[in-house]
């Protein structure tokens, strides 16, 4: 039915996953989904990090915090943030409150690699090795976010274990379909769009 040469070429630029190794910290970009965060706290407790930085304050489109998107009689409560919540989720999970970092500002994908590096700037880290936690159809864009942030960084996207929406199972379903083919989309519109800016830039003489 499925032409596999096709999907292929779809699912391995979308679904990006690489076995985690030592790292100086564990990224995890703003969502309402716990499994992201779960995936962090696993990581953590098997010793690949000792700090993780959850990013997030709510989606820009909403302009509130969207609430849990799964699990939620687990992680019942209200919460103000993104951060927040990822938060009470790695706690939850074993990371130690201290050794969780804080970005609290951040409304969109990009903006969270904009704040992240902020964060660890502020901080004087200097990132050999990242991972990044995220959604599993979510990993290429937030890679190339993260990417264009720490250009000097070596980046391992380690995605949720638990998600809906897979790289087995995408294609065999209109949200899957949906979800990743919007990815895609998103990729060019979103990185179009950051090019110019960077060509604007470097256009503009210097003071």
């Amino acid at each position: 039915m499925f032409n596999k040469r096709f999907l292929n070429q779809m699912t391995e630029f979308i679904f990006v996953e690489q076995e985690p190794k030592p790292a100086d910290i564990i990224f995890v970009p703003g969502s309402g989904f716990p499994q992201i965060a779960e995936k962090a706290a696993q990581l953590y407790r098997e010793g690949f990090s000792t700090c993780v930085l959850p990013s997030g304050k709510y989606s820009i489109l909403q302009g509130k915090f969207a609430g849990v998107q799964a699990k939620a009689e687990v992680y019942e409560g209200e919460y103000r943030t993104e951060w927040e919540f990822l938060k009470t989720v790695l706690v939850r999970n074993g990371v130690r409150a201290c050794d969780v970092w804080r970005e609290e500002k951040a409304a969109y994908t990009y903006e969270n690699a904009i704040r992240s590096r902020e964060v660890t700037d502020a901080a004087g880290l200097h990132v050999d090795r990242g991972i990044i936690c995220c959604k599993p159809a979510h990993a290429r864009r937030a890679l190339l976010y993260y990417q264009l942030l720490y250009p000097d960084t070596e980046l391992l996207v380690c995605p949720a274990d638990d998600c809906d929406i897979t790289r087995e199972n995408w294609f065999l379903s209109e949200k899957g379909c949906e979800t990743v083919l919007g990815e895609i989309a998103r990729c060019g519109e979103q990185f179009h769009e950051i090019m110019k800016k960077m060509r604007d830039k470097e256009k503009k003489p210097s003071a």
